[in-house]
């Protein structure tokens, strides 16, 4: 396999990894073995990706995260610096939990703030918001826009991460792009599609 992709020297990148096209990894990251990254994701200083994670297209991993084996993240999902995923739900050190690791998924378009906790077995539903400190300890519906600890939903994001207001006819349009949102049943879908 041809090297189509950028490691800094301080990388350290394990025997079978896979690596897509134009994916750039920065100072004194490791990937594990049998880790996969889509084309032009960007793995920034001091990230870990432990074993069998699975990183889409264009995913962008900040300073100093951590993804547990379990993990997988869809194309274009943002991880703010310093942010964390668990993949055991109750660790001790003296007890070997390795094959009771929780999977976690993280769909199309998310972003996560600095500093969030992602407690395994809970997905994040495509485009999904959650800002920058929250401990999401429950499943996350697409678009929504959850703060705090525990995480708590305040409201719904567009695609484009602006925060969306629903009118009468429970309908809300993107400021930035236009789109426009429905919200039935306490799920939002975008109009036209």
């Amino acid at each position: 396999m041809s090297k189509d992709y950028f490691a800094h020297e301080t990388a350290i990148i394990d025997e079978g990894c896979d690596i897509g096209n134009g994916t750039k990894i920065w100072h004194f990251s490791h990937l594990m073995s049998n880790c996969k990254l889509g084309n032009n994701c960007n793995v920034g200083q001091n990230v870990v990706i432990s074993p069998e994670v699975v990183l889409g297209d264009n995913v962008k991993v900040q300073n100093n995260v951590s993804i547990y084996t379990g993990v997988t993240c869809e194309e274009d999902v943002f991880l703010g610096p310093s942010m964390v995923f668990t993949n055991v739900m109750n660790p001790r050190s003296a007890v070997n939990r390795r094959g009771e690791y929780l999977k976690t998924t993280v769909r199309k378009g998310v972003s996560i703030g600095a500093n969030a906790t992602i407690v395994c077995g809970n997905d994040i539903g495509q485009f999904a918001f959650i800002g920058a400190g929250s401990v999401v300890t429950k499943e996350v519906p697409a678009y929504a826009l959850l703060v705090g600890n525990p995480a708590k939903q305040i409201g719904w994001m567009s695609e484009f991460g602006h925060r969306l207001n629903f009118d009468k006819s429970s309908e809300a349009t993107c400021e930035e792009s236009g789109e426009k949102y429905r919200i039935e049943n306490n799920t939002v879908n975008k109009i036209g599609e």
